[in-house]
Formats: structure tokens, C-alpha cells, sequence
């Protein structure tokens, strides 16, 4: 059975050890506040109905016990608000690692299912709240009032302390024996919910291939069978879940009645007084409500805690490439060197290696290549030959497994990764757009950008057409829930992107790969234009668009096999550069972000 809290939550959430030391003091104040208020309601009864005082002579017995029950409220309103307020700073903190570990640590390619990610991130936090602010301070009142009840009880009534001290580890033997079927059962749900996320979303995103091939309504079982799964999971959770309440209602009534008769039997034969008697028969409840509520909220902590096991399994992932020799970019000084300039000195593969982490063949074995600055090369090769590898190498979404990618003298792993990034652009084979408008897309490459600058850019990328045609030129909504957008359309925003970013490195990843011939020859004429002047990689399918580079560079098993000047890409660079750079405002080379 998992601890009841995860001890990889506090040391990671600065904000959950917070949590934890608030709800432990004020559940100190909690347990002093219900022995106090049980001792004053039992002296007031015992004062009237006994020594036959008046209200006036109980006076300040009666303003400490409405100090105390009032005390109790603000306790109780401190727990609820501390509570959300910690458990939405833990939400916080544990998207951000998520989002920190998925986004820079493992950008390439992640081992969980997109949906499964989903669901951990969103439901999965979010399931954090009620354990952080439900079932964590329980836990402290379980843990603080029966001893603080138990104290004073045995102090005046051993009799009535010994049944509780009984009564109460039976109570929690049951709870743990409890606890262990729910465990599991809450696991078996969440990883349901995940597997239902994760096809759902799969489905969604497959729905024209799935019509294309006739198999959409194929997917109903599929959908359908992970849903009755889940619904299979939560009746057994809840089943568990009735039965922990009818067995914690049970002992803590047997518990409650035991000491009742004791109390009943020893103020017959005035072994107790009616003070003492009140007191104790006041406080036997109150040792079991907390315990009885840990059990209630112990199923929003299973989920919590299941939650917190597949958010830590994601974040304990190791990042890809990572070795003892081989540290990962995470582990890198922001800035350990000075930051070396792409457009002016070379930058050089040396004897580079890459292998996926569990696998023994590597993509990349003995890899050598100089970009010289302002030199547009090309890499071609078959699927496999390690092109994209070496441009993930180059962004530095991932790190050589054996030798080096410099840049000068300096070493790439050396300098700062944000310094790094601010001097190149990218323009990936399938350009992603997201929610937003066109100028919201453009603008990832500079959040500063004014609109005549997106405009500059869209045009410079041979998107002004289709942009201005559009209901509200650049302000229109495109992604997901906004218009649809063709592959080429798509593309032209990338483009236009790494133009409004005008640095002097240019990594193009396949640019045309899934475009028409139309298409990619406005494309390819774009690329020339925002390559001239540029240091440039390009990972090039077509002919007529690798016939634009410099060089020429044929990539087999991981290795150069040929490296050749292409003369018609040098002509076109050069006639390029000074007619098509400067109408458009872009200087080549220029970067605006320092």
C-alpha cells in the first residue's frame, strides 16, 4: 500500500511541504479547540443542572465555549481555504515540470500516447485537488485530535480511555485492509480513464483517415469497449468505497456505544462526576469523526495518489540520449561560454554518434559536416539515413550520444540552450498550427511583432494572397476551432515565421515533403529567398529543390557518402540574394532578438 503522502510530491512542490505544514498546525489548534470546547459544555451542564448555578454565575464559561466553537469554525475555514489555495499552487507547479520535462527534456519523442499525456495533465492534476485539499488535512486531524483526546480522557477515566485505545487501531486495521482493495481498484480506473483519453483522442484526430478507409464506424466498439471498461472500474471503485463507509459507521457506533456504557455504569456507582461523564461521552465522537472522514476522503486521496504515480512515472522518464558521458541540456549553465554566431563561423558535426535510448543501431555513426556561414547545404538520403536526427541535433532537441556539434571553438552543450535558439529558425515538415489567429502563428517567432511586421513576413513567405483573402486577413481564427488550413497554407505560415525571426541560421526539415508540385515550387522559391546570406541546413526529398543548395550532402547508414557543389544552387543564391532580400525588408543575417 502507497504511503498516504507521496514523499516524491513534497520533494518536488515547494508549495505541497507548504500544505503539509499548514494543515498540521492547524490541526494542533484543531484537537486543543475540541478538547476545550468538550470540557466547557460538559462544566456549564454540570454548573446548572447540578450545583444549580445561573447563567450569570456560568458567564465566562460561556464566552470561553463560544470562543472555542467559534474557534473551531475559523479552524475549519482556514483548513478549506489553505487547502485550495495550496492544492492549486501544487497544480500549478507540477504543469509546469510536466510541460518543462515534455517541451525541453523529451521533445523528440515522447513514449506515452498523446491522449494518455492528456489525461495525466489535466484530470490527473486536477485529481490532486481533492487529495491536497480534502484528504491531506484529514490526515493531520486523524493524526493530532485522537491523541489529544485519548490524553485527556485517560487522565480522567482509564477505563474509557483503555476502550477507545482499543477501538481506535481496530478502526485503522480495517481502514488499511480497505485501503489496499481501493488502491488498486483506483488504479485500475485511472489507467481506464487514460486508455479511453488516449483512444478517444486518437480516433479524433485519425477521423479522415478512418472515413478515407471506410473503418470510422469500426471505432465505435473500439471507443465503446474502453468506455465500459472505465464504467466496469468506477462501480468497483465505488462498491469499495460504500463499504469503507458502512465499516468505519459501524466501528466508530460500536466504540461510541462501549464507552457510553462504561461512563453510564461508573457515574451509578459515583466513580466519575457528571463533568467528567459529559466530557468524555462529548469527546468519544469526536475521536472517531476525523478517522471516519479520513475514510470518506480517502478515495479522492487514492485518486490523488494514483494521480501523482503516473505524473511522477512521466517525469522520472529519462530524456532521450541521456548518458553519464553525454550530459542533457537540463544540466547546462544558462551561460557557461560566450554565445558563438552561427553567420559568422562555422559550425562543424565531428565524428558525431546518436542512438535512441534502447536501441543498438545507431541513426547517426562517424558523422561529419562543416556549414560554412551563409552556405545553404542540403542533406538527401533514404528514410533512416539519420537527416532529421541531425537537424534535432542542430536545434538541440537532443544530444550526441558520441562526439561533438560545435559551433567556432565552442561546443554546442556548452552554451546556453535559450542563447542558442534565439539565433536560428525553423521550419519542420508538417508545420503545426495552433488555436489562434494567423498573426497570433506568426508571432511565435516574435511576440514583440508589430502587424506591418506579420505582414512584411506573410509576403516574404508568398502568404499575402491567402492571407488578405481570408474573412479578417490576419486576424482570423485558424487550428483548431477556427479555419481549416491546407498543407501548403500551413506551410507558408512556418515560413513566414522564420522570416519574422531573421536569424542567421535556418534549419528546414523537409519543408515540401507533403505538398503538391504547385505548391512546393512557391515553397522552394519562398526558402530562397529567406536562405539567402544564411547559415542553412536543409533536409531536401525533391530534386529541383536540393538542385537550390550550395552543396550537396548524401547521408547512408548514419554517415556522409557524397559531398558535392551544386552549381545551380550557387547561380540562384546569388542572383537571389540582392534582388529578392532587400524588397521585402529582411536583411540576411540579421537577428532582432539579442
Amino acid at each position: 500500500m502507497a504511503p498516504p503522502v507521496d514523499p516524491r510530491l513534497l520533494r518536488a512542490s515547494r508549495a505541497a511541504r507548504r500544505q503539509l505544514a499548514t494543515a498540521a498546525a492547524l490541526a494542533v489548534a484543531a484537537a486543543v479547540l475540541i478538547v476545550a470546547q468538550a470540557v466547557l459544555l460538559a462544566d456549564v451542564i454540570a454548573s446548572v443542572f447540578i450545583d444549580g448555578a445561573t447563567l450569570h454565575d456560568v458567564r465566562w464559561e460561556l464566552v470561553a465555549l463560544v470562543g472555542a466553537v467559534a474557534g473551531r469554525a475559523a479552524v475549519a475555514a482556514g483548513f478549506e481555504l489553505a487547502g485550495r489555495a495550496g492544492a492549486a499552487r501544487v497544480m500549478s507547479e507540477l504543469r509546469e515540470r510536466l510541460a518543462e520535462h515534455l517541451l525541453v527534456k523529451r521533445p523528440l519523442r515522447p513514449a506515452e500516447r498523446t491522449g494518455e499525456l492528456a489525461t495525466t495533465a489535466v484530470q490527473g492534476v486536477d485529481a490532486l485537488e481533492g487529495y491536497l485539499a480534502g484528504y491531506v488535512p484529514q490526515l493531520a486531524l486523524a493524526a493530532t485530535v485522537p491523541l489529544a483526546v485519548l490524553g485527556w480522557v485517560g487522565l480522567h477515566d482509564w477505563v474509557a480511555a483503555l476502550l477507545l485505545a482499543i477501538s481506535v487501531p481496530l478502526l485503522i486495521v480495517f481502514m488499511i485492509l480497505i485501503g489496499r482493495s481501493a488502491q488498486t481498484a483506483t488504479e485500475a480506473r485511472f489507467g481506464a480513464l487514460s486508455l479511453l483519453g488516449a483512444h478517444f483522442l486518437d480516433v479524433v484526430r485519425g477521423l479522415e483517415t478512418l472515413r478515407a478507409h471506410n473503418r470510422d464506424r469500426a471505432q465505435e466498439a473500439t471507443i465503446a469497449a474502453a468506455g465500459e471498461r472505465y464504467r466496469v472500474e468506477t462501480m468497483a471503485t465505488l462498491r469499495v468505497a460504500f463499504l469503507s463507509a458502512l465499516v468505519l459507521e459501524l466501528m466508530a457506533m460500536i466504540g461510541t456505544a462501549l464507552v457510553a456504557a462504561a461512563v453510564g455504569v461508573q457515574l451509578v456507582e459515583g466513580v466519575l462526576t457528571l463533568q467528567v461523564g459529559l466530557a468524555v461521552l462529548l469527546l468519544a465522537p469526536e475521536l472517531f469523526a476525523p478517522l471516519r472522514e479520513v475514510g470518506r476522503q480517502f478515495h479522492a486521496g487514492a485518486d490523488g495518489l494514483a494521480a501523482a504515480e503516473r505524473i511522477f512515472a512521466v517525469l522520472e522518464e529519462p530524456a532521450p540520449a541521456s548518458t553519464q558521458e553525454m550530459p542533457m541540456v537540463s544540466v547546462i549553465p544558462s551561460s557557461s561560454f560566450p554565445m558563438p554566431d552561427p553567420g559568422r563561423e562555422p559550425i562543424r558535426f565531428e565524428q558525431v554518434g546518436f542512438a535512441h535510448p534502447g536501441r543498438e543501431r545507431k541513426v547517426l555513426d562517424g558523422f561529419d559536416l562543416t556549414l560554412q556561414p551563409g552556405e545553404l547545404t542540403a542533406l538527401v538520403g533514404t528514410s533512416g539515413a539519420g537527416k532529421s536526427t541531425a537537424a534535432a541535433l542542430l536545434l538541440r532537441l537532443i544530444e550526441p550520444t558520441a562526439g561533438r556539434v560545435s559551433c567556432g571553438d565552442a561546443d554546442l552543450r556548452t552554451v546556453g540552450l535559450d542563447g542558442w535558439r534565439r539565433q536560428l529558425a525553423w521550419v519542420p515538415q508538417r508545420a503545426r498550427i495552433f488555436a489562434g489567429t494567423v498573426a497570433d502563428n506568426v508571432r511565435l517567432a516574435d511576440p514583440g511583432a508589430s502587424d506591418r511586421e506579420v505582414r512584411r513576413a506573410l509576403a516574404a513567405a508568398g502568404a499575402a494572397r491567402f492571407t488578405t483573402a481570408l474573412p479578417e486577413g490576419i486576424e482570423t481564427r485558424v487550428g483548431d476551432g477556427g479555419r481549416p488550413l491546407s498543407a501548403g497554407e500551413s506551410q507558408r505560415i512556418a515560413l513566414a515565421r522564420a522570416f519574422l525571426r531573421d536569424a542567421p541560421l535556418l534549419v528546414l526539415d523537409e519543408p515540401t515533403a507533403h505538398l503538391d508540385a504547385e505548391t512546393a515550387a512557391a515553397v522552394e522559391s519562398a526558402i530562397v529567398r529567406l536562405a539567402a546570406g544564411r547559415t542553412t541546413l536543409l533536409i531536401a526529398h525533391r530534386p529541383t529543390l536540393a538542385a537550390r543548395a550550395d552543396r550537396v550532402v548524401t547521408l547512408a547508414a548514419g554517415c556522409v557518402v557524397r559531398d558535392a557543389r551544386s552549381i545551380t544552387g550557387l547561380l540562384d543564391l546569388q542572383s537571389t540574394a540582392a534582388a529578392v532580400a532587400s524588397p521585402f525588408g529582411f536583411r540576411a543575417g540579421r537577428v532582432r532578438h539579442g
